[in-house]
């Protein structure tokens, strides 16, 4: 059995990050386990470059902290503000013990302004939704999409969608990716 270690605590990223190395690898078994590690960014990161750089950092430490995983992955939510619109996403970054490393970003979509006023004074997306939507922990739950789709995509399948593209690299292990 393969070991994946997802450089977070939270339940929905650790069961994504399970979820999109079963998918990618029917044939294998897999455990996951989560460790908190600092991403070394802002909590709320507010640009695409600040999320990608939060994955990486996660990774590395996760690394740091349990050198003898199969799999690290890290993911990280961001948004970036567009002037007028905040636009949602998360990157995933993925680096097997033999040095391989693939990323995957979700799909994007925008935050309402009663959202998006909250985040933009400071404070961070899952409790920006916990005080527009009157929920407790939204984050570790259904998330930003999940509460703006009424769940038709709840957070865990926004995320496991990403891990699957940042899985490619070793689904096809043959090629050559440049993944700066």
């Amino acid at each position: 059995m393969k070991t994946i270690v997802v450089a977070s605590i939270n339940p929905v990223k650790i069961q994504s990050a399970l979820d999109g190395f079963r998918r990618m690898f029917p044939s294998e078994e897999f455990t996951a386990k989560g460790i908190g590690v600092p991403s070394g960014v802002s909590d709320q990161p507010m640009s695409d470059a600040e999320t990608l750089q939060g994955a990486r950092n996660r990774v590395a430490n996760a690394q740091r902290e349990i050198p003898d995983a199969d799999y690290w992955i890290g993911l990280e939510g961001g948004v970036e503000d567009n002037g007028s619109e905040l636009e949602v996403f998360a990157w995933m970054v993925v680096v097997s013990r033999e040095g391989r490393t693939g990323k995957g970003k979700t799909a994007t979509f925008y935050l309402p302004e009663e959202t998006a006023r909250l985040v933009r004074q400071g404070i961070e997306l899952g409790h920006a939704d916990d005080q527009v939507f009157g929920r407790s922990n939204s984050k570790q739950q259904n998330g930003s999409v999940g509460l703006l789709t009424g769940d038709v995509v709840d957070r865990t399948a926004y995320y496991v969608q990403a891990v699957i593209l940042a899985l490619i690299p070793f689904r096809n292990p043959t090629l050559t990716f440049a993944v700066g």
